[in-house]
Parts: structure tokens; C-alpha cells; sequence
């Protein structure tokens, strides 16, 4: 009888593992048991031509923050700290409107539905997340700077969390941003240098587009020189969302610590949170490895919907994203907690 009862109690806990993850979508080299298994591969989103190259980014230690000495260096990237990172893989480039547009536009499902493709279990898993999309945007977000294989932007972090948990269903593999931590680690490389080619701002034209080369306006991602771990972009095209708060004393409160390993600020307010990177409107200073950006409530100013959405940064044509995947799925529980923790809840007050 004892076995029984277990059993009884075991069912339905599988039944809700079941309802809520799905098998991934089989791609090639997207599977991992160990940190020696990681290799590079393209994710699908399926029903479309939609891809997202994704590279795999060793863990290991950094010291985080730039030096007093360094030239242009702005005070809240200190003090140094040394940081633990576990492994994880990195999209190569910034997200590119041809996937990003898949998840706003619902251009899967009418894909889907036009050619009679099957429902699959994460179709069905996903949909919530369609559900949940932007309201449509009161004006063409690309402001006329280019669409196919160009960087997506003006979305808030929450448009980027909730395409993110999309991504995630759609494909049955974990998405998230990265941490500011993840983020300069993956952008430094192993360098400890203002860039991630060295401290000559003159090579910046070599790997970035920024202001004195961009023509005002972003170019299509991919076509500067990568980083030394293969990752394009790193330093300006569009700056890249994080998922952390920002704050002036979390670095300080590290460095006490001694070695953090996997640092992240939950954000509990809705200002400011991180930017990394710098963009085709920034100059030197911006686009190095440390230098932090903190959103404002002015990258809204444009917005004439009342109340101002939730989904848009009407005036941050400088602003993208980029994608990563942890060698290591965290629980529920601890997405939860940490991972996915974003306050306050953000509600669409203008969808009807």
C-alpha cells in the first residue's frame, strides 16, 4: 500500500511536467551534458526561415569593471571584482528583426496556417506568450533604417523577457538575457583591456559601428570583425539589454564579498535597469568593454499612447538585445526566484 500511495503521489507531478516542458525541437550540436559537449549551433524557429546562431561561452573567472586608469572610464564601473561564471552558450549576433518580427507579427502561426502545418506540443506551449505579444506600434519601428538582417530595437526589457519565455516554449531550450556579468565576460574574452581587441581606439571602426562610422543609423549585424570567442557586435551597432537592475553599489558589495560566482541584480522597480555595449550613436567611451547604460523613463518621451506601453522604447533607436542559453537549466523554482523575477508586473493597459 505504501508503494501505491507514492505512485498515486507521483502522477500527477509527471503530468505537470509534462504540461509545462516540452521535447526540443531536434537540432544539431544543441545538446549538452557537460561543458566539454558544448559546441556551436543554429536554433530553428520552426514553420519559419528564422535563425539564431548560438556560441558556446567556457566558464571561468573575470575581474569585472574597468581600472581607475582607464582612459574614459566612468565611476560606476568600479570597483573591480572578481567574478565566477558558469558556462553558457551566447547568440552570436544581436537579434535581428527576421526573428524577432516571427514572435510580434505571429508570423509563424499564419505560416502555420496557411500551409496546414500540424500543431505541435510547443506551438501549443507557446501561444501564451503570442497572446501576450506588443499592441501594435504606432509607427514603423525600424524608423526606416533597414529590416531583413538588421538589429531589432526600441523594445523594453520586459517585451525582451516575455519574447524570451516564447523562444524558450517555442523551442523547448531555456532563453533568458544575459546578466551584466555574463554580458562583459562573453564581451572582454579573456581580455583585460578597454576593448576586446585592445586599448587603441583607433581598431574600433574594425569591430563596431559607432558614431563616427554608422552614417546615423544601425547596419546590419554580423559585418564587423568578432571578438576573440567568435561573438559579433559586442562593442556598439545596438546596445544589448541585460537583465540586471542597475545600481551604483552592487560592485562595491561583490568586491566585500570576494568571489561572486553568477552575480544578478533582480530588478524590483521598473527604473533603471541595464544596457551594455554602446551603439551606432555612441562614441569611444560608450562602446567599451565596462561602460554601463541605465534605462529612463525619456527613451519613452515619443510614445502617444496613453497610458505609454509597456512594450516600446519609442526613442531608444539605439537599443537591441541578444540571447543566452546556461549549459545548466535552472528549476522552476529558481527562475522563479531569480532567473525570470522581474517586479513590478508589468500590465498591458491598452490592449482591449
Amino acid at each position: 500500500m505504501r508503494c501505491l500511495s507514492l505512485l498515486i503521489v507521483a502522477l500527477p507531478l509527471t503530468a505537470v511536467i509534462a504540461a509545462n516542458h516540452s521535447a526540443p525541437l531536434p537540432i544539431p550540436n544543441s545538446d549538452a551534458k557537460t561543458e566539454a559537449e558544448m559546441k556551436p549551433y543554429t536554433e530553428l524557429i520552426e514553420h519559419t526561415d528564422a535563425t539564431i546562431d548560438m556560441v558556446p561561452i567556457r566558464g571561468g573567472r573575470f575581474v569585472m569593471g574597468s581600472p581607475e586608469t582607464e582612459k574614459g572610464r566612468y565611476p560606476d564601473e568600479g570597483p573591480q571584482h572578481e567574478v565566477e561564471i558558469s558556462p553558457f552558450w551566447m547568440a552570436k549576433c544581436e537579434m535581428t528583426w527576421d526573428a524577432y518580427d516571427v514572435w510580434m507579427s505571429d508570423l509563424d502561426v499564419l505560416k502555420r496556417n496557411v500551409l496546414g502545418f500540424p500543431e505541435t506540443p510547443r506551438d501549443k506551449l507557446s501561444e501564451k506568450f503570442q497572446l501576450t505579444q506588443p499592441t501594435k506600434p504606432y509607427t514603423d519601428m525600424t524608423f526606416g533604417m533597414g529590416k531583413a538582417g538588421y538589429p531589432a530595437i526600441c523594445m523594453t526589457q520586459h517585451s525582451c523577457r516575455v519574447f524570451c519565455e516564447w523562444l524558450s516554449a517555442k523551442t523547448g531550450r531555456y532563453y533568458r538575457l544575459p546578466t551584466e556579468a555574463e554580458w562583459e565576460y562573453a564581451c572582454r574574452a579573456g581580455t583585460t583591456t578597454a576593448y576586446s581587441f585592445g586599448d587603441d581606439p583607433k581598431q574600433l571602426g574594425e569591430y563596431a559601428w559607432y558614431l563616427e562610422n554608422s552614417s546615423e543609423k544601425y547596419q546590419k549585424v554580423g559585418r564587423k570583425k568578432p571578438n576573440p570567442w567568435g561573438l559579433y557586435d559586442m562593442h556598439g551597432n545596438v546596445a544589448e539589454w541585460c537583465l540586471d537592475q542597475y545600481t551604483t553599489d552592487f560592485y562595491g558589495k561583490c568586491k566585500a564579498e570576494g568571489v561572486v560566482k553568477d552575480p544578478l541584480v533582480v530588478p524590483l522597480t521598473e527604473y533603471k535597469r541595464v544596457a551594455r555595449g554602446g551603439s551606432w550613436d555612441d562614441g569611444l567611451r560608450r562602446t567599451r568593454s565596462a561602460a554601463r547604460v541605465s534605462s529612463s523613463i525619456d527613451w519613452k518621451q515619443q510614445d502617444p499612447q496613453v497610458p505609454q506601453s509597456i512594450w516600446y522604447f519609442t526613442d531608444a533607436l539605439f537599443l537591441g538585445f541578444r540571447v543566452v542559453r546556461p549549459l545548466t537549466e535552472p528549476t522552476d523554482a529558481e527562475k522563479a526566484a531569480k532567473w525570470d523575477k522581474s517586479e513590478p508586473p508589468q500590465v498591458d493597459k491598452n490592449k482591449r
